[in-house]
């Protein structure tokens, strides 16, 4: 039991130690008493991101968004399955993944390309060893499992999921599409947190990171249930520590997606 604790301690203790020896280092050196553009342009370009984000995506007030909604059916009826009407439900949550994707994947990766200089793979999206520390992420999912049913239960859960209203008695090709739309913003969404937000700001920041990231990740869930919403806390930490000692996303959003479908699949199956 001592031996196992210890094993645990240190599995911890490992990577935010590594973390501050790699702050402790960039700020002893040269550089490291100048201002950090790196960590400055991240937390600039989170906060106006963030902000179109609410304003242009979530809150349906661009310009654009009927347009894009407009040329997404025009889309989606290519496919004779997709051709029957949901009241616009797909084409209003494929505009938010959408949305999604530009600014939480699309323009970091221009920022981390075209001025840190850097490729993608050292903030989040390395294929080699992704699939490290794998049952960390089993067994967050079992933790999580119980919570998710017994949420699942409530009023202001089903009142919420899924995003897709289901009109039909049973969820028609559309809703089954908006999951694989939904997949792909959390993947977006493990990426700027995770990723962009992580790695940008690892070497001033250090183990703190984590905590400066998980702030907005909380804010993001604003209107969603309180449990949720302080859960996000809770999981924005943990994924921030194995994104942080892993320095990749893709089992982070695995997580993510697994949890939320389950989540769906739970709240239609209830009604």
């Amino acid at each position: 039991m001592i031996r196992l604790w210890t094993a645990i301690c240190e599995f911890i203790a490992q990577p935010l130690r590594e973390a501050r020896e790699e702050q402790l280092k960039h700020l002893a050196a040269e550089t490291g008493g100048r201002l950090d553009w790196q960590a400055m342009v991240m937390l600039v370009s989170t906060a106006v991101l963030l902000t179109l984000q609410y304003y242009f995506v979530t809150s349906g007030s661009s310009p654009l968004e009927m347009p894009i909604r407009q040329w997404l059916e025009r889309c989606f009826v290519l496919v004779p399955a997709l051709r029957y009407d949901d009241r616009g439900e797909l084409c209003r949550l494929g505009y938010w993944s959408l949305g999604n994707f530009v600014l939480y994947v699309a323009i970091p990766a221009i920022v981390v390309r075209g001025i840190f200089r850097q490729p993608l793979s050292q903030f989040g999206l390395k294929m080699r060893g992704w699939h490290q520390n794998w049952w960390v992420y089993v067994a967050f999912y079992l933790l999580l499992f119980p919570a998710v049913v017994l949420a699942s239960q409530w009023q202001s859960f089903q009142s919420k999921y899924p995003f897709y209203h289901v009109y039909r008695e049973f969820p028609g090709p559309r809703f089954y599409v908006w999951e694989l739309l939904y997949a792909v913003q959390f993947v977006s969404l493990e990426f700027f947190f995770r990723g962009y937000m992580i790695q940008a700001g690892r070497k001033r920041l250090g183990p703190y990171v984590i905590f400066v990231m998980t702030v907005p990740y909380c804010m993001i869930h604003f209107g969603k249930p309180i449990q949720e919403t302080l859960g996000a806390i809770v999981a924005g930490i943990l994924l921030g520590f194995m994104a942080l000692k892993t320095r990749s996303i893709w089992l982070g959003a695995a997580l993510h997606i697994a949890v939320a479908w389950t989540m769906d699949a739970l709240a239609v199956w209830r009604r």
